[in-house]
């Protein structure tokens, strides 16, 4: 496991009672680096949607609870958010949660000149995601670069 996975599977392992003592669940967390630094990201969710109050109470308990911890070796910026309207689906708990929900997919090669489908999600499974437009269109998720909920203003 990769030094960054191992520091987001713990980071959720300790954010999960914070997460249900707030009255959040965990979206994802993130740990990577941008330029020179490193950012630990935690994105929080609930159904009516998060609050900057809610963002602060899990950022304070987690900041704490990291500092006792104290597993990352690296200096870090931490930063606790919502995954806002137009979020990644990268887990298959973010696919179910948006079954039927309209998507936009991005592939990393184009496909008939295209690189970028919106429709309906229908399904999905291990190996393939299925979007309704006109027609009904099956991707491998290895050619699936992003997935994220579509958005109009």
């Amino acid at each position: 496991m990769s030094k960054g996975k191992a520091v987001e599977n713990r980071t959720e392992e300790l954010l999960a009672p914070i997460a249900e003592e707030n009255g959040v669940e965990i979206y994802d967390v993130e740990y990577l680096k941008e330029g020179s630094d490193w950012y630990l990201r935690a994105y929080i969710d609930k159904p009516e949607g998060v609050n900057i109050q809610d963002c602060e109470n899990v950022s304070r308990a987690l900041s704490d609870k990291l500092d006792e911890v104290d597993f990352i070796d690296d200096a870090y910026i931490l930063e606790v958010s919502s995954p806002g309207l137009g979020r990644t689906l990268k887990k298959d708990k973010h696919l179910e949660k948006s079954l039927g929900e309209e998507v936009e997919l991005r592939l990393y090669k184009p496909r008939d000149k295209q690189k970028e489908f919106t429709g309906i999600l229908k399904s999905f499974d291990a190996d393939s995601v299925i979007i309704e437009t006109e027609e009904e269109k099956v991707f491998a998720r290895s050619e699936i670069a992003l997935i994220r909920l579509a958005f109009d203003f």
